[in-house]
């Protein structure tokens, strides 16, 4: 088991690699990917203001998809892997993953202090640090925790089915966090980014347990 956190740990680590560089660029003012972001931000928002029925499917997809919603049905399929399909280490780990990822992502946000865009007539104002989002940061470690979790159950359709599916939430996600002027490009993209790294890295950790583990009745259908 401690191979398998040291493998996770330092996958992590590695995949944090381009987040990490990501954080630094945002963090000087005068950089060029700063400006680029404050523009695309503008535009988007010019967009969301002409058009009330947009603003308000934004704010609903932004409350659909706050991380303990997310994470609350994630949870929910976890059980029902674990019970209904008797794999219980694999379910233990999707649920260790999303409620550890989603931790790291906001303790992110408290270690860059990136401020939130700031415009003259604000779509909607929500409080906190802007760098990394954390809807989209945990909508990509939810989307790709979940995927795996049940992926020994998929039949060949659903395995492209269902990561179209993510990838198209979480794409969505993205948007809406910039389209309600809440975060910058880089913020969301950034966001996926660590999410995807820690999911990523946290499966990584799981199969080197489970290799070592030997649990065959764990992983029927694998």
């Amino acid at each position: 088991m401690r191979r398998g956190v040291a493998r996770a740990v330092g996958a992590a680590a590695v995949f944090s690699i381009p987040v990490i560089a990501l954080a630094l660029v945002v963090s000087m003012p005068e950089s060029p990917l700063v400006v680029f972001d404050q523009r695309l931000v503008q535009a988007a928002t010019d967009i969301t203001r002409t058009n009330p029925e947009l603003r308000q499917a934004l704010i609903l997809w932004q409350e659909a998809f706050q991380g303990r919603w997310v994470n609350l049905v994630g949870t929910g399929l976890c059980v029902w892997v674990w019970r209904r399909h008797g794999l219980p280490a694999r379910a233990l780990w999707a649920f260790l993953t999303l409620l550890v990822s989603w931790n790291l992502e906001l303790g992110m946000k408290l270690v860059v202090q990136r401020p939130r865009p700031i415009l003259e007539d604000a779509v909607v104002l929500v409080p906190g640090y802007s760098f990394p989002s954390g809807h989209a940061a945990n909508a990509a470690s939810a989307g790709l925790t979940l995927t795996l979790l049940v992926w020994p159950l998929l039949g060949a359709r659903a395995r492209i089915a269902v990561p179209a599916v993510v990838m198209a939430l979480v794409l969505c996600t993205a948007l809406d966090r910039v389209f309600l002027g809440v975060h910058y490009p880089g913020d969301v993209i950034g966001g996926i980014a660590l999410g995807s790294a820690l999911a990523g890295a946290s499966y990584l950790g799981y199969q080197r347990w489970n290799a070592a583990a030997a649990a065959p009745a764990d992983e029927v259908g694998e």
